[in-house]
């Protein structure tokens, strides 16, 4: 009969030692151990202490596996009574290697955490045989309800949006979120509502060395948000996101061509409606994003339809200004320029449109100085509708801050392949 090999693996937990290592019949390993530290900081007093008093009831801690086996450590915390403190109290070691009222390890704490980006709390439930609650209490441990803003990276750049937690429902949440300079996205908070005093009392609680350095906001044609802004942060220049802007004038058009392929329905023969099929996205699409036949369905579509096809030209003149325009001043003239034509050119559909250049024209403008858009923001919103569908029934603010900071810097912070190398005295199982 052949001898069963053995190897020796780190345990990677510093002042331990292996007692003994048992395997269950349910294929866990059992390993208990001790600490090799001979002293404890008195919890009254706060001296270091060296003088045992036995040891506590022991704990079963659910650490990291091994070759797939699940793997419990089995310790009895040291005890030590303090001579300093006139009752002599005695005070229970306290390890750094797990919580006092935890049942895992803080490495395998460091694994679920892992487990649960851009996945669920049910997920890693069943793959890694824990409970719920447990999770939740992991999650707490590991992840703040509100932004550090000591362990923040410099930003000059604030965005503000906001997303309907339930479609339909117009209950939004406003996100902010920050674009530091090497280019990372951080969310710093969601806020129950997209409120002007809500947004105001937030922007306040940023530190004063924080909020003198912000010099851009980007944000959405939403007042309250831009008023909120205007009071706390006077100094920071307000973009409208050029995005937000397009969406507007881009239905406007979009909403003539339904008008007039509906026309065109009535009004052509069947041959003729046929041609009219599949020309939404050649439509909807930029014109230097077409191929070939793309292009000849749009111009099909443009050809029965005058006005559709005027309204499709100033749209992609708008696009084009915000694409070249190189400053403010050049970015002003080339918007009022455009709006005459529009207002010469009789259609009615660029009307609300027009309205709302009037009003926010200097913060629009604004995107001329430096090209400067939310998108970083609008790709924190996708990642959040992922999270909203993933997590059916996610609505507490603080619970999606923790998931969205997860999700955008879970492998960064908690990936063993990023984690810090471990020192000190390491077990061996």
């Amino acid at each position: 009969m052949s001898q069963l090999p053995f190897i020796s693996i780190p345990l990677d937990i510093p002042d331990i030692r292996v007692l003994q290592t048992d395997l269950t019949a349910a294929n866990e390993f059992i390993l208990t151990v001790e600490s090799t530290l001979m002293s404890t900081i008195c919890r009254q007093c706060g001296r270091s202490i060296s003088e045992p008093h036995g040891t506590d009831q022991p704990r079963l801690l659910r650490h990291l596996p091994i070759l797939g086996r699940p793997v419990y450590l089995r310790i009895r915390p040291k005890r030590f009574r303090c001579p300093f403190c006139d009752d002599h109290p005695t005070t229970t070691q306290q390890l750094d290697w797990y919580h006092p009222t935890a049942l895992h390890t803080k490495a395998y704490e460091r694994h679920l955490i892992v487990q649960l980006i851009n996945s669920t709390l049910t997920d890693v439930t069943a793959k890694e045989d824990v409970t719920y609650d447990a999770l939740l209490g992991i999650l707490d441990r590991w992840i703040a309800r509100t932004v550090d803003w000591e362990k923040l990276d410099v930003f000059t750049i604030l965005g503000i949006d906001e997303i309907a937690l339930l479609k339909g429902h117009r209950d939004f949440v406003a996100v902010i979120s920050a674009q530091t300079e090497s280019g990372e996205l951080h969310v710093l908070a969601v806020l129950p509502d997209r409120l002007k005093a809500t947004v105001r009392t937030w922007l306040k609680s940023i530190p004063p060395t924080v909020r003198t350095r912000i010099t851009t906001v980007c944000t959405d044609i939403w007042e309250g948000y831009i008023t909120a802004v205007q009071e706390v942060l006077p100094t920071a220049t307000i973009v409208i996101d050029r995005f937000h802007v397009a969406r507007h004038y881009r239905d406007s058009v979009d909403s003539l061509r339904k008008q007039e392929v509906r026309r065109l329905q009535k009004e052509l023969p069947k041959a003729a409606r046929d041609e009219l099929k599949h020309t939404l996205w050649p439509f909807r699409k930029r014109a230097t994003d077409l191929d070939d036949a793309e292009q000849a369905r749009l111009d099909t579509l443009l050809a029965y339809s005058p006005a559709l096809r005027q309204a499709y030209t100033l749209r992609e003149e708008l696009t084009t200004i915000f694409d070249t325009a190189r400053s403010k001043a050049d970015g002003l003239r080339r918007l009022r320029f455009w709006q005459r034509r529009v207002e010469q050119s009789g259609l009615r559909c660029f009307d609300s449109f027009l309205k709302l250049l009037d009003t926010w024209r200097d913060l629009i403008s604004n995107y001329f100085i430096n090209h400067q858009t939310s998108s970083f923001v609008e790709g924190l919103n996708n990642k959040l509708k992922v999270l909203k569908r993933r997590c059916y029934g996610l609505r507490n603010v603080g619970r999606l801050f923790q998931r969205l900071t997860l999700d955008l810097d879970g492998y960064r912070r908690f990936s063993p392949w990023h984690a810090p190398t471990s020192s000190g005295v390491h077990g061996n199982s």
